[in-house]
């Protein structure tokens, strides 16, 4: 952590922390006052925010799904299925994309010919960019994330649930009155620590699926911070956008965390 002392400097690797040039806050500065710098707050706040609406339910659904599963067999089959995303490398989820819904070899843009439709250029397309990567998301990790969900659900009491159905409840009834509240503090837990990620959006992803003609949209701080500090060198830049993200993230998660309480739930703190 004490590195983070180089974004407040010019930092030269041959001077070293102790000999380069100490600039204060001229590196923020700087980045606050790039034009392009609302362009990244632009796309990682709509990246983060569409994943929220659309990403984060759906584990919660699925862990919903699994547990009324009553054959053990099937359901076991049905979790590996959905976990088994979560171990590819984004090489190869890039990989995949491209296979699926590029122009030339995409399995997509063959079957809408075949149907008589033009091809579409989905990876080139900026208007595609964000729902890409979405959907990317929802297939690699949202069956991981259903794992605290299934957890959290464990823990309810099955006598709940037999009380349930002797006052005649349907199986909605139980989801929705002793499964969800149950699993309450775990969704607003997670809720509290996706919100503190909401200036954090995955690099590799973003790095594998952008290319010129979507960069406009494409471009957030991680690809900001990797083409400064490494690809052109300004380490003390590159730090900075990375201290400026995790400032971010701390002002949301305090700021949430005090919503949650207000309204009557436990926070994370």
């Amino acid at each position: 952590m004490w590195m983070l002392v180089i974004a407040f400097q010019k930092y030269s690797p041959f001077a070293g922390i102790t000999g380069s040039e100490w600039v204060g806050l001229a590196n923020f500065a700087g980045l606050l006052k790039d034009p392009h710098f609302y362009v990244l707050l632009r796309n990682t706040l709509a990246i983060n925010l569409i994943n929220l609406v659309f990403f984060f339910p759906i584990p919660i659904v699925l862990a919903l799904m699994l547990n009324e599963v009553r054959h053990e067999l099937f359901k076991k089959l049905n979790q590996s299925i959905i976990y088994m995303p979560h171990f590819l490398s984004w090489v190869v989820i890039a990989s995949m994309t491209f296979f699926v819904l590029s122009v030339d070899v995409g399995l997509l843009n063959k079957l809408l010919v075949k149907l008589g439709f033009k091809a579409v250029s989905f990876l080139s397309a900026p208007h595609y960019f964000w729902g890409i990567l979405t959907v990317q998301n929802v297939w690699k990790e949202a069956g991981w994330g259903t794992i605290i969900f299934l957890a959290s659900i464990a823990g309810v009491d099955p006598q709940r649930y037999e009380a349930a159905v002797v006052d005649g409840a349907t199986r909605f009834q139980q989801i929705w009155n002793i499964t969800l509240p149950a699993i309450r503090p775990t969704i607003v837990i997670l809720l509290i620590l996706r919100l503190g990620n909401m200036a954090d959006v995955g690099f590799e992803q973003v790095l594998l699926m952008m290319n010129p003609l979507v960069n406009n949209v494409a471009d957030v701080f991680d690809t900001y911070s990797y083409t400064l500090g490494i690809l052109q060198g300004d380490v003390s830049v590159g730090t900075a956008v990375g201290l400026f993200k995790g400032i971010i993230g701390l002002v949301l998660v305090w700021s949430s965390n005090y919503v949650v309480k207000k309204l009557g739930h436990e926070g994370i703190y």
